[in-house]
């Protein structure tokens, strides 16, 4: 599906912000990983989620929705012997996934994105659980890959974290689960650390005990514990709601986000810092992001580490600020579902951009005149290169057309319709 995104100067009204992918797929991890029964409300519907909800039902959750309101009959640390699985697209889903595989005699993921999923990396998450009495055969640490596992024993473990934080989140919510304490140290650095507050939060929601050090690289996980079956309730999500609030910064708008909580554990919820430093006129008040635009924008520097998944919408109002925009320390972003500097910058120079780029940084030298547009790109299978690029088309002169629009339902399968509701002109096309 290709999406025509022509010219709109004007956006206005309001939207529900979509449930949070990050939390929806931890509050079904966890609920899996108890032995009785969960309700989680407002759970989101994407391709990630959707994926963790057929890989969980396939390990030997009960797993039923009515309306808004999800119920989850956990297997605890038995799940099903199955011999395969597949997350379809969906990395953090993958990640966690291996740990827990970790109980099971045998089990091998799948390889059906083989351009996008099946070319990133998890080596580090492997050397981790080889440390774990786990045999693991893979490509090179890359998919397919299968777990041999069945007795994984705690104790010392060291992870890297310089590619992912997803490693590390998916050591935590197993390591509890082992007959022996664990201690878990991470190596190098550690991406997205708000992330994995996320992680911890929703873990000890489920009455699991991990004492982490304020850096976040040292955590004491005891064993022989059971996570509590609970009622869980899922928040608004930024990293989706980003490339709205871009979209409304970059137009003459009136625009409101709804269920955007101030206080929120979600690193993304630093673009409406992000938007603010950038002079964009709005309000954050009771859960409601509200932005009366006029287009105007000024350049900013910004540590991207701190709200990843929103950092390629920022980068794309940052194309129609008056000066120099500089958002560093964003080298994981090489290591999503494409290579998002190298791959999103060269969409955005066809639509006109000034862009540089580094190893760890993307430079955005602002055109406050617009671009010129009136190209076709390519989204890379990309669901956040998807939504930024929507907003650079929104003000270029002669509009874009997205190729590969449809992967944007792996986190905002309504993106396009909520676009529209506030008055972008947006055409899909099979």
């Amino acid at each position: 599906m290709k999406a025509i995104v022509k010219p709109t100067p004007v956006l206005n009204g309001e939207i529900n912000a979509l449930s949070s992918k990050n939390y929806t797929t931890r509050y079904m991890l966890v609920a899996a990983l108890a032995e009785g029964t969960s309700t989680i409300r407002y759970p989101a519907h994407s391709e990630d989620s959707d994926a963790m909800r057929r890989c969980i039902r396939d390990l030997g959750a009960e797993l039923i929705e009515e309306g808004d309101t999800m119920t989850i009959r956990g297997f605890g640390r038995h799940p099903k012997q199955v011999s395969e699985l597949n997350v379809g697209n969906a990395g953090a889903v993958l990640r966690f996934l291996m740990s827990v595989a970790a109980f099971c005699p045998e089990l091998t993921f799948v390889n059906t994105y083989p351009d996008s999923l099946g070319k990133r990396p998890h080596d580090d998450l492997i050397t981790a659980l080889e440390q774990m009495n786990v045999r693991i055969e893979h490509n090179n640490g890359k998919l397919p890959i299968t777990i041999r596992g069945g007795q994984p024993k705690g104790g010392r473990i060291q992870v890297s974290g310089n590619v992912s934080s997803q490693f590390l989140s998916s050591l935590l919510f197993m390591t509890p689960l082992l007959d022996e304490d664990s201690e878990i140290e991470v190596l190098h650095d550690l991406k997205s650390k708000v992330v994995v507050g996320q992680t911890l939060e929703v873990i000890r929601q489920a009455g699991i005990r991990i004492e982490a050090s304020d850096d976040m690289m040292h955590y004491r996980i005891p064993g022989r514990q059971r996570y509590e079956a609970k009622e869980y309730v899922v928040q608004g999500d930024y990293p989706g709601s980003a490339a709205i609030l871009a979209a409304a910064a970059v137009t003459q708008s009136d625009v409101r986000v709804l269920r955007l909580e101030e206080e929120s554990k979600q690193g993304e919820r630093a673009v409406v810092d992000v938007l603010r430093a950038m002079n964009v006129p709005l309000t954050h008040e009771r859960g409601v992001v509200h932005i009366k635009g006029d287009g105007s924008l000024q350049a900013v520097e910004f540590d991207g580490d701190h709200f990843t998944d929103a950092v390629l919408a920022m980068v794309a109002a940052a194309v129609f600020a008056k000066g120099t925009s500089r958002f560093y320390n964003v080298e994981n972003l090489r290591y999503k579902e494409c290579d998002r500097i190298t791959d999103y910058l060269n969409e955005l120079r066809k639509a006109g951009a000034d862009i540089e780029e580094r190893q760890s940084e993307i430079i955005v030298h602002g055109k406050p005149e617009g671009v010129e547009g009136g190209v076709e790109i390519d989204a890379h299978y990309d669901h956040r290169v998807i939504m930024a690029l929507t907003v650079v088309g929104l003000r270029s002169k002669g509009g874009l057309t997205i190729k590969d629009a449809h992967h944007v339902a792996k986190s905002y399968p309504h993106y396009f319709e909520h676009l529209k509701s506030i008055g972008a002109d947006v055409q899909l096309i099979d």
